[in-house]
């Protein structure tokens, strides 16, 4: 049966070569895969949040009681909008409200197309903020203020996303609750 086989096929290798398309350089230089190309996609958003930077432009990071009243882009600072993103082990949620507290946009990993375990990692949340920031401006909004309540992987992920989508943080607020009375411990085990 391998004669018969090797009778029947007669099909130069040289044509097979040309059918199908190739993602090698064309030149002739060697590929160096140690080196991570510039136009990586994970690495476009890797230096935008830098605070060494703001530290050093800024002489007083600390909010003063003027501080309600210095002007972004000619809208005081008290009247700029609010994101408010909600991180878990589970979900990032960011809801987007004016001033005095009304929801104006609501986006979450699970809206965002993310199932299951996938919903809370940081890749969902700067994926959903830099959408969340479409929606933002589109609505015609350029400065925010971030605050940011819970625990989990997309805490950074979600304001690096915001910035990329093209919003400018103004400020980042922890509004991350502590519990002063934690829960009793276990029970001892017993044998």
């Amino acid at each position: 049966m391998l004669s018969a086989f090797r009778n029947t096929v007669r099909v130069p290798l040289i044509n097979i070569g040309r059918l199908f398309q190739t993602s090698t350089p064309v030149s002739s230089d060697k590929f160096d895969h140690k080196r991570i190309p510039q136009n990586d996609e994970g690495v476009q958003g890797e230096k935008v949040v830098d605070l060494d930077s703001v530290l050093k432009t800024r002489q007083n990071i600390f909010p003063t009681l003027e501080s309600d009243n210095l002007l972004f882009d000619g809208v005081p600072y008290k009247q700029l909008h609010i994101c408010n993103i909600r991180v878990s082990h589970n979900n990032t949620i960011f809801t987007l409200t004016d001033p005095e507290g009304t929801v104006k946009v609501i986006k979450s990993c699970g809206i965002e197309g993310f199932k299951n375990t996938k919903k809370g990692t940081n890749i969902a949340a700067q994926t959903t903020a830099i959408s969340f920031a479409a929606k933002a401006i589109d609505r015609g909004l350029k400065n925010i203020r971030v605050k940011v309540r819970g625990l989990g992987p997309g805490r950074l992920a979600a304001v690096k996303g915001l910035q990329m989508g093209g919003l400018q943080v103004v400020s980042i607020t922890d509004n991350t609750h502590v519990s002063w009375n934690p829960p009793r411990p276990r029970k001892a085990r017993r044998l």
